[in-house]
């Protein structure tokens, strides 16, 4: 973000703080604001303690964390440290901005719902469609259907349907998974058909969405679902349920096919779809880097917040 900023001439800088600035504020040191910035762009969890008195403020709601449908998915420690601590300052930061961004119209609308109702605009997170670019993966003659999940273990991402799916789906079809020692506990009831990719830094992601034929996401939410708009600039159609700001980023029929929560059966015949259909995956792979350079491109997200900085600051940015 700060390095396109600084390529279309606008001065920016990131103020770094320390993990526990998030949940003990009072012990961090305030950062000073450097004295030719105008203006102070913030994620909606900053305490209000960081933040300037005397610049105008953009701040960026990443996140739906309190939505309540998330409840099952959170032990009570974590629901009890978003409800009575991070709710309440993100209602300061809220009213105290002067721009408000959501990342989704879904976080826009959780937001209203769950914190505080002020205006606000959806810019979607940029993805840098020129190292998320098309692989050149060639499927063999008789080869096995190779489908990715990145992201992280947890059941709120909904890698318990992982096996299931992959169970049913059966030989010609394999899946690679980001899992590490996360998933160690899971593996004895994994099919063969899965194989564990462990952590992978940023450049093997690329690569590893370059070498698959489709993403398989069945996240139960996501504020945006960055990965998802990554493997769509790599050409990755994507399998994913009908859910949060899913329906906003895959167009279904088009760049990949949602289908409902939970519903095992119908991601199984999701992917044997594309598997069994060769035109419709391609056309599928063209239409979903089409779409990510055209609606998720990091450049796309830049010029959106420089129009949105000069709205706020017009006389200095």
């Amino acid at each position: 973000m700060v390095t396109g900023l600084q390529a279309r001439g606008v001065r920016a800088e990131i103020s770094w703080l320390p993990l526990r600035a998030e949940y003990a504020p009072w012990t961090v040191l305030a950062p000073r604001a450097p004295e030719w910035a105008t203006l102070c762009h913030i994620n909606t969890w900053l305490h209000p303690r960081f933040v300037p008195k005397h610049l105008p403020v953009v701040a960026t709601l990443h996140h739906s964390i309190h939505d309540p449908a998330l409840c099952p998915y959170k032990d009570w420690q974590h629901a009890s440290y978003h409800r009575l601590w991070i709710a309440p300052n993100e209602r300061r930061i809220l009213r105290r901005a002067d721009r408000v961004v959501a990342v989704s119209q879904y976080v826009e609308n959780m937001a209203r719902l769950t914190l505080c109702d002020v205006p606000m605009q959806v810019i979607y997170n940029g993805v840098n469609t020129d190292v998320f670019c098309l692989g050149h993966r060639q499927r063999q003659l008789g080869g096995a259907f190779r489908l990715l999940y990145i992201g992280g273990w947890k059941q709120l991402k909904g890698v318990d349907l992982l096996a299931p799916i992959m169970r049913e789906l059966g030989g010609g079809f394999e899946l690679r998974y980001t899992g590490g020692v996360a998933a160690e506990r899971d593996k004895s009831s994994m099919p063969a058909n899965m194989r564990d990719l462990g952590k992978l830094s940023s450049y093997q992601v690329v690569a590893a969405m370059q070498d698959a034929d489709a993403l398989l996401f069945p996240s139960r939410s996501e504020g945006f679902g960055l990965v998802v708009a990554e493997a769509m600039a790599c050409g990755l159609p994507v399998i994913a349920a009908r859910c949060s700001s899913l329906v906003e980023v895959v167009e279904d029929g088009v760049t990949g096919l949602l289908c409902l929560q939970e519903d095992i059966s119908a991601m199984v015949a999701a992917v044997r779809s594309l598997a069994d259909d060769p035109p419709k995956l391609q056309a599928m792979r063209l239409a979903a880097r089409s779409d990510a350079v055209a609606r998720f491109s990091d450049m796309r997200m830049i010029d959106a917040y420089v129009s949105l900085y000069c709205a706020v600051a017009p006389m200095h940015v």
